[in-house]
C-alpha cells in the first residue's frame, strides 16, 4: 500500500525509515548510487542495475512521468528503487503513465521519504554494501552479507537474435550482454544493419554472420565471472573491428589478459568527466559501473586512452594491433552528455577503412 512504512536495512546494520510507493515486496540487493539529474527512466530500465538496489540522489524524480519510447529496455532489471520524493501528478505532453503506476505494474519495489543524501553519504564512505527492504527493522544481517548477484548476463540478455536497420551497407553484430536500446538507435542511425545476439553465442556463430564489425556491449554484474564470454572474446580479437563499452571494455581486457577489480562505490551519473590522453581533451560522460580496469594490467597490450579525470582511473584502451578500441563511459547515453558521441564515427570509419583508422 502506498505510503506504508518502511525499512531500508544495510549489511552494516544501519536503518533508514521510508514510505513505500511502487510493487509490495521485501527484498534484498546491492546498493548504490547514481547522479544524474535527468534521465530517470533510463536507469529504471538499464540492464545495468540487475540486482541492485538504486538510490537517486536528486531529490525530485518523476515530474516528466513514463516515456516508453526513452527505455533502455523493455524490463526494469533493479532490485528496488530509491527516491527522496516522487512526482504523484507529472506534467509532460509526452507523459504515458505515472512512475508509481509503472514500478507497481513491473513489479519493482519503491521508497520514497528517505534522507537520500545522507544514504548516498554513508555508501560513499562505507563502499557499496548490501541492504534489504523490509517491512521490519529485524533483519538477518548475516543472511544479507551473504547476497551476491549471480548470473547477472545470462538475465539479461536477448533469448534470440534480432534484426534492426533497412540498410546494409555494414553489418554490426551486437553482442548482447544487457545493452540499452540507445547504442542500437547510434548504429542503425550511421546507416548500419546490426544484428543483436545473445550474450552466449560463440566466435564461430558471430563470424558466420559475415559482420563488418563487432560492437561488445555495457551489461551487469562481475565481469571476471564471463569466462565463456572472455574465452570467445579471445577468439575474434584481430579477426575484425571491434567496439567496446562499459561492461565490454572490461571483458575485453579481460580476453587479453588485463586484470579488473570492484570499485568502492563506482561511477554512476551523467556527469563523470574523462581525459583523453592524446589531445588532453576533457569530456563529460555518463557512466554507469562499479568494476574498473586495472590500468597496469593492459600495458603492452593496450594503450590507455582514457581516464577518469576525478580518481584516475582507466576510462578506454586502444588496442591498434587489433582494431580495436573500447570506453568504460556510455558515448550513447541518453539522457546524458552528447560529448563522446563521435566514438561511434570512428568506429564506422574502422570497419570502412579497416586497420588504417584503429
Amino acid at each position: 500500500m502506498k505510503g506504508k512504512k518502511v525499512y531500508l536495512v544495510l549489511q552494516n546494520g544501519q536503518v533508514f525509515e521510508g514510505k513505500r510507493f511502487g510493487a509490495e515486496g521485501e527484498v534484498h540487493g546491492e546498493l548504490v548510487f547514481t547522479t544524474g539529474m535527468t534521465g530517470y527512466i533510463e536507469t529504471l530500465t538499464d540492464p545495468s542495475y540487475y540486482g541492485q538496489i538504486v538510490i537517486q540522489t536528486f531529490p525530485l524524480i518523476g515530474n516528466y512521468g513514463m516515456i516508453y519510447s526513452d527505455r533502455e529496455s523493455k524490463e526494469p532489471y533493479l532490485s528496488a528503487y530509491i527516491v527522496r520524493e516522487y512526482c504523484e501528478h507529472p506534467s509532460n505532453f509526452r507523459c504515458e503513465e505515472k512512475i508509481d503506476d509503472f514500478l507497481r505494474r513491473k513489479n519493482v519495489v519503491g521508497i520514497y521519504g528517505i534522507d537520500t543524501r545522507e544514504l548516498t553519504k554513508t555508501v560513499r564512505e562505507a563502499g557499496v554494501m548490501n541492504a534489504a527492504v523490509s517491512s521490519t527493522p529485524e533483519v538477518d544481517l548475516k543472511a544479507l552479507s551473504r547476497y551476491t548477484i549471480r548470473n547477472a548476463v545470462e538475465s539479461v540478455t536477448c533469448k534470440a537474435p534480432v534484426e534492426y536497420g533497412t540498410e546494409n551497407k555494414r553489418t554490426v553484430v551486437l553482442w548482447d550482454f544487457g545493452a540499452k536500446e540507445n547504442i542500437v538507435r547510434e548504429l542503425v542511425k550511421r546507416g548500419n544493419r546490426v544484428v543483436r545476439v545473445p550474450a552466449q553465442y560463440t566466435a564461430e556463430q558471430i563470424l558466420a554472420l559475415h559482420p563488418d564489425g563487432v560492437m561488445l556491449t555495457n551489461g551487469p554484474g562481475d565481469p571476471a565471472e564471463n569466462t565463456g564470454i572472455i574465452e570467445n572474446i579471445r577468439k575474434l580479437a584481430g579477426k575484425l573491428p571491434i567496439f567496446g563499452i562499459c561492461l565490454g571494455h572490461q571483458l575485453f581486457a579481460l580476453a587479453m589478459g588485463g586484470k579488473t577489480q570492484k570499485m568502492k562505490y563506482g561511477h554512476r551519473g551523467a556527469n563523470q568527466p574523462v581525459k583523453e590522453l592524446k589531445t588532453g581533451t576533457v569530456y563529460i560522460s555518463s557512466q554507469n559501473h562499479g568494476y574498473e580496469v586495472l590500468a597496469d594490467s593492459i600495458r603492452g597490450v593496450g594503450n590507455l586512452s582514457f581516464i577518469n579525470a576525478n580518481d584516475g582511473t582507466c576510462e578506454g584502451v586502444e588496442y591498434p594491433d587489433l582494431n580495436a578500441f573500447t570506453v568504460q563511459f556510455h558515448p550513447e547515453a541518453c539522457a546524458g552528455p552528447l560529448d563522446a558521441r563521435d566514438l561511434f564515427d570512428k568506429f564506422v570509419a574502422m570497419m570502412d577503412g579497416g586497420k588504417r583508422n584503429a
